[in-house]
């Protein structure tokens, strides 16, 4: 099978290339490719970053200002998807969401080292297969608080420049 392809080009880090797998997550895939067409990931940050944890990314400007879309259906084990069956190891894409199983928009995460803790819990739907050295470089990035609610914002911004569908 084709999996689709996308690059995630980010400012003074490099490109990362992942390809997409439909036939564990199909409706994610689906929104993840319709974003991208729709240029919603252009100019947003990581904004939570953890070394030897995740990368996560797709919620916020520079300015930390939130930018929604509309939520999706999670797409994983414990939410009755049993199609899903990849496992959270390094490289890996998967969807942040909150307690709500179904609230899946437009933030992911990129794994930096396993965890297998969030199998089955998270809709993984991709998986990078170039540019672990950028996965590398933006897990070491310095990190604090911003405000009193949000933990492991890099300190500089890590900017999604553009991500762009090279495969269908």
């Amino acid at each position: 099978m084709n999996h689709p392809t996308i690059k995630i080009h980010v400012k003074n880090f490099g490109t990362m290339t992942a390809e997409l797998y439909p036939e564990m997550a199909p409706l994610t895939v689906a929104n993840f490719l319709s974003l991208i067409e729709k240029k919603f990931f252009d100019g947003l940050i990581f904004h939570r970053v953890i070394a030897g944890f995740m990368l996560q990314g797709g919620g916020y400007t520079e300015e930390m200002a939130h930018k929604e879309t509309a939520a999706i259906k999670g797409e994983f084990a414990a939410n009755g998807c049993k199609t899903n069956t990849l496992k959270h190891t390094r490289g890996v894409l998967s969807m942040a969401r909150t307690n709500d199983p179904n609230s899946a928009s437009s933030q992911f995460f990129v794994m930096h080292a396993n965890a297998p803790h969030l199998d089955g819990q998270y809709a993984g739907f991709g998986k990078v297969i170039e540019g672990d050295d950028v996965i590398d470089k933006i897990a070491g990035v310095e990190t604090g608080n911003y405000g009193w609610y949000m933990q492991d914002v890099p300190v500089e911004p890590v900017v999604i420049e553009t991500m762009e569908i090279v495969q269908e």
